[in-house]
């Protein structure tokens, strides 16, 4: 991890989180890290049950942040059932981690399809072959099931009914910036009917 960086250099900070997100954001994507954009997501079910996986940042601005998956999966089952959920990142090569909390909710489904376009053709073949969370019986039969879409989709591969993106619209962002002797520094945006009010935490 990198030292704290200089104690006033953190006393002036924007008005705006997303300013600061868009700054560490750029400064991982220039480390040589395999997945700079990997985030941990975390949501409840009804019953305030939590679960947490990594998924991939695919977009952001500054109304929300992209990430895509099956919705038939365990947090599109979830987040069906309560919408409120968190990404948390962390760069241990900056030295950084940003924490997101707010409500989710599924993009258009023609912006899915434009994304699901991009995507390398056996990633969307992958979508097609793996029923996301549910029991498989062993890795071949996975593998046939991707044969089986590879055949019947030769040519361009369309997207799925239960697959598209989610955004997460931020109602808070937590900035950590690693310190000596644990004496971190967190900033704290939450946000009000005037816009965003900052705040520095204890770490």
């Amino acid at each position: 991890m990198r030292a704290m960086e200089d104690t006033e250099a953190t006393e002036a900070l924007p008005d705006s989180p997303w300013e600061m997100f868009h700054d560490w954001w750029h400064q991982a994507q220039k480390l040589p890290m395999t997945f700079p954009d990997a985030a941990t997501l975390a949501t409840a079910d009804r019953t305030g049950m939590p679960s947490a996986r990594v998924v991939l940042i695919k977009d952001f601005h500054d109304r929300g942040i992209r990430f895509y998956t099956n919705y038939e999966s365990q947090k599109g089952r979830e987040l069906a059932e309560n919408p409120r959920a968190s990404l948390v990142v962390f760069w241990d090569a900056l030295g950084k981690q940003i924490r997101v909390s707010g409500t989710v909710a599924r993009i258009p489904q023609a912006e899915s399809e434009a994304y699901f376009a991009s995507r390398p053709r056996g990633s969307q073949i992958g979508a097609w072959a793996s029923r996301q969370s549910q029991p498989v019986g062993s890795r071949q039969e996975l593998v046939e099931r991707a044969g089986e879409y590879t055949r019947r989709y030769p040519d361009e591969v369309p997207m799925p009914s239960y697959w598209g993106g989610y955004e997460l619209a931020p109602e808070s962002f937590e900035f950590w910036i690693l310190g000596q002797d644990r004496l971190h520094d967190r900033f704290l945006y939450g946000k009000t009917s005037q816009g965003w009010k900052r705040t520095r935490i204890s770490p």
